[in-house]
């Protein structure tokens, strides 16, 4: 028997005075069963930085061809395009060719550091890439429960995301940017 995702509420508030952007979102999150509650907040986290009334979650790690999340204009066609993690060059060209914008969210430390020293090369022809690394993201698994209300506050492009059990300080690393 196959098992399921696990399924978590969460109440985000974001107040991002970078974009001026303030709203509150009511989100589902199915958590697959091979996920980190890591990888988890690093998802929710892609939506904070990224937030839009339209920015949804796709089905990310049960389908290799939908994004963790995405966003589509009215026509359907994609807007944005987020992976989170180590994607392949070849996922990453095919994301690229698909949609206005692509943006990568590396964590994991010295792994996701080897993985761009491998990969930049050929990513840095891609014009509608952008590459994040989000270096100190281990402490975020202790804020992770089933149900949340989380604030993310962004200013000057740091995040401090507060919960009952404490606050996080992420410092997002632009590792490549459009224009």
């Amino acid at each position: 028997m196959a098992l399921k995702s696990t399924i978590y509420k969460i109440d985000l508030h974001i107040t991002d005075m970078d974009r001026q952007y303030y709203a509150q979102h009511s989100l589902t999150l199915a958590k697959h069963p091979s996920e980190t509650d890591e990888r988890l907040m690093v998802r929710l986290i892609g939506f904070a930085l990224y937030a839009s009334d339209t920015l949804t979650f796709g089905k990310g790690l049960s389908d290799e061809d939908e994004p963790d999340l995405w966003q589509k204009d009215l026509t359907g066609a994609i807007q944005l395009w987020m992976d989170v993690g180590l994607p392949t060059e070849k996922n990453i060209r095919k994301a690229s060719g698909r949609s206005s914008q692509v943006v990568i969210i590396l964590y994991g430390g010295r792994i996701a550091d080897m993985w761009w020293e491998q990969n930049s090369k050929g990513l840095l022809k891609l014009n509608n890439l952008i590459v994040v690394n989000l270096p100190e993201t281990a402490s975020l698994a202790s804020l992770t429960e089933r149900t949340m209300n989380i604030s993310c506050a962004i200013q000057d492009g740091q995040l401090l995301l507060s919960h009952d059990a404490g606050s996080v300080d992420i410092s997002p690393v632009y590792l490549k940017t459009i224009g």
